[in-house]
């Protein structure tokens, strides 16, 4: 019944950051994204990579650990963050984790809206889970670009150890490649030493080709992280998205030899979908990036058919959803 830790908890280990580069753009213009063979390629995931059991349970506890436990409504208030705050310490339900043998097991982070940072950091004291605050307009990203600097700033100020910026989709649209690294650039600035995921709304980018050197240029100008959506969007995570930024990321590291994160969010709720995201991590850049520093889950439902699915490793019987409340 026990789950080695090393199945779960892999050693940390310090990356040196992505300091970024200048802008290529004869790279940038050279970024092509094959749609029809991505897409054939992702049709055959969820059937190629199978787990059961033991080893099941044990790529789902990894799941946990990755997962940025997130409320974003215009109607989160501090109470309801302090018990999102207390679901991140305790994911999963005591007893279960006791037969598991991963009593510590503990998610990525908490995202949160900027106005919210202080009660999550409070909540989270001791913890080593990081606050992630959304910012810069967030989800539309369409205020006065200076204003939306200030707001990393007071972020990073109010203790959020980790920015999710989004990006000005219409620099893409345009082809307007200098606009965004300039963009990006600053913003990474802004941040200091929080870590920078950025956001490409993949949904509103039109294209995969497109959303290929988005990612580039975004690694290029220094993001920690890319990351495919607000989760506010019609479309927002999808294999084929996923598949085309993990090989930008792939591509970035055989050039320049900087690992860059990638968060996937929106529309990942059941945990047979973590696990065909981890099969797609581990297949196309390996084990390294199935740790919390270079990979996360944006969601928040995920974690809850992640623990039904436990339940059911360790009892042998499904149980209801409300016995596993986000609060």
């Amino acid at each position: 019944m026990l789950i080695s830790k090393t199945e779960t908890h892999l050693p940390q280990v310090t990356e040196p950051r992505n300091p970024g580069m200048a802008l290529d753009l004869d790279w940038v213009r050279n970024v092509q994204a094959n749609t029809s063979a991505i897409e054939r390629r992702c049709k055959t995931l969820p059937g190629r990579r199978s787990v059961k059991k033991i080893h099941q349970a044990a790529w789902l506890c990894r799941a946990v650990s990755l997962i940025d436990l997130t409320t974003l409504s215009g109607d989160d208030t501090a109470g309801r963050v302090r018990r999102l705050c207390a679901k991140a310490r305790q994911p999963v339900r005591v007893d279960l984790l006791d037969q598991l043998g991963l009593a510590d097991l503990k998610v990525g982070a908490v995202c949160v809206y900027h106005e919210m940072i202080a009660p999550a950091v409070a909540a989270l004291q001791g913890t080593g889970i990081p606050v992630a605050a959304v910012s810069t307009g967030f989800p539309a990203g369409l205020s006065p670009f200076h204003l939306r600097l200030k707001e990393v700033e007071e972020s990073v100020t109010a203790g959020a150890a980790e920015i999710d910026i989004v990006i000005s989709r219409r620099h893409v649209l345009e082809g307007r490649w200098q606009a965004l690294y300039d963009e990006m650039q600053q913003m990474r600035a802004a941040s200091g030493d929080a870590h920078v995921k950025a956001i490409l709304a993949t949904g509103e980018l039109g294209t995969l080709r497109n959303v290929a050197r988005a990612s580039v240029v975004c690694m290029m100008a220094g993001a920690d992280f890319i990351k495919t959506s607000t989760g506010k969007e019609s479309v927002n995570a999808t294999l084929p998205v996923s598949l085309t930024m993990i090989r930008a990321i792939r591509d970035y590291h055989e050039r320049t030899g900087y690992r860059v994160g990638y968060k996937p969010a929106g529309g990942i709720s059941k945990a047979k979908d973590a696990l065909t995201y981890l099969a797609l991590m581990k297949d196309e850049l390996g084990d390294r990036w199935l740790r919390p520093d270079l990979f996360r889950f944006g969601a928040s439902s995920l974690l809850g058919d992640i623990e039904r699915q436990l339940e059911h490793y360790v009892t042998g019987a499904y149980s209801a959803s409300y016995r596993h409340p986000m609060g």
